[in-house]
């Protein structure tokens, strides 16, 4: 049988072109070796070496970590891309500050603006050439995908590519419409080193939920965490806490006295919350409600009365969970999770909402994947939605994800996006 399909981006110089390794060694000269030898033409450099170990370390970590976190939703855009070298280059900076290694720091700034501008580059070359190019088999819940902007998708009308390239074919591999006609041209698809995806795949990548309608439809035995992913994450929440806790102290006692001066009552907020494998723990908040006022135990839509004027700047910038890292360290918490739950409410989810219980699989943490794409919810229908995000961060538990959730944590908190 001949094959006559062909893969987008399958000519050999597309193939150069985009991969990793032509993108990491252009890279590689542009930002760190470009710059080294102009300065080197200009006068002689002294502690060569550690600038050189400097600028690479930093190069490929950046390199590595926009590898990593690109295949996730919303992971393509440029805050992030701007924020990676961003952080990494000041992480290194302190490092060899701490250390006292001597480095020619002109050049590191050189290998830094270049290393944004690139990482810059990247990120409309991905827009433009990157987006996923499918063709969509017109059957079942794959034409779901008709119109998603995220991706460029085209309709099959007959069991043909018709010389068009594609990234992959998509089809409802369960739909009772699937014709073995349909079903041998997905073969020959396969055969040709074409993508062939079940339309789960393909949507979950793009919205950054997992479904929750069928128990058999999520695998659920099949989303259980890492266990040495859960250990090394306990491990660095606890080490990020002990560095993090000298800096925040200072800051600890002055929001502790603005609390004081704003409103009548204690310091911090405790509520008992679901946590970790269904256990109820203590969550330490900063108070930002009037002190003993009535109500439901989740803030309500709108304007609630009860909180507090002080309360809302310190709920808007996610202030009011510094406290939390005592639950951190206690093993309560992680820094990124599944957020806890009053107790009322996991009750009422529980009954209402299939599978909820299975979000307490890993520690729930200060941010996580539904805080930073959807933001504060309680009413049902919300957390419907919410859980979806849920378990696409437990089915895709990772050091990368969390990666990109941090980032994502931090425009939440400079714009107080989501915040109730």
């Amino acid at each position: 049988m001949r094959l006559t399909f062909n893969r987008r981006h399958s000519k050999w110089y597309e193939l150069l072109i985009f991969s990793s390794a032509f993108h990491a060694i252009l890279g590689l000269f542009l930002v760190v070796f470009a710059p080294f030898f102009i300065f080197l033409s200009l006068h002689e450099m002294e502690n060569v070496f550690p600038t050189l170990l400097y600028n690479c370390s930093s190069f490929f970590v950046v390199f590595y970590l926009c590898y990593k976190v690109q295949h996730f939703p919303g992971a393509r855009s440029l805050p992030v891309f701007v924020a990676i070298p961003c952080i990494v280059w000041g992480l290194f900076g302190l490092i060899f500050y701490i250390i006292h290694s001597y480095v020619v720091w002109e050049l590191i700034a050189s290998s830094y603006f270049i290393s944004i501008i690139w990482n810059s580059a990247n990120y409309f070359l991905s827009q433009r050439f990157g987006r996923l190019k499918i063709a969509i088999v017109p059957y079942g819940r794959a034409l779901q995908l008709i119109g998603n902007i995220h991706v460029n998708s085209h309709v099959l009308e007959k069991c043909d590519l018709e010389d068009r390239r594609f990234d992959a074919v998509v089809a409802d591999l369960h739909a009772k419409e699937l014709s073995p006609e349909w079903e041998r041209f997905l073969a020959r698809c396969t055969l040709a080193h074409i993508p062939v995806l079940h339309f789960k795949q393909v949507e979950e990548a793009l919205t950054g939920k997992v479904r929750i309608e069928h128990l058999a439809e999520n695998h659920f035995g099949n989303l259980l965490p890492s266990g040495f992913y859960l250990g090394f994450k306990r491990f660095y929440d606890t080490l990020a806490v002990i560095l993090l806790s000298p800096i925040l102290l200072p800051f600890v006692i002055v929001i502790g006295i603005l609390i004081k001066m704003d409103s009548n009552g204690p310091v911090f907020f405790v509520q008992n919350r679901m946590g970790y494998r269904g256990e109820v723990f203590k969550v330490f908040k900063f108070r930002s409600m009037i002190h003993l006022s009535t109500g439901r135990d989740f803030t309500e839509l709108g304007e609630d009365p009860r909180i507090t004027k002080f309360g809302k700047f310190i709920r808007k910038y996610r202030i009011d969970e510094i406290p939390q890292l005592i639950n951190i360290v206690k093993g309560d918490m992680s820094f990124i999770g599944p957020r806890p739950e009053s107790l009322k409410l996991s009750e009422w989810y529980e009954r209402d909402i299939p599978f909820f219980s299975y979000r307490h699989v890993v520690r729930p943490g200060i941010s996580g994947w539904a805080q930073v794409n959807q933001g504060y919810a309680a009413e049902l229908t919300g957390m419907t939605n919410k859980l979806q995000y849920d378990f696409y961060y437990i089915k895709n538990f990772s050091i990368w994800l969390d990666v990109l959730i941090a980032l994502k944590t931090v425009r939440t908190i400079a714009t107080g996006y989501g915040a109730r």
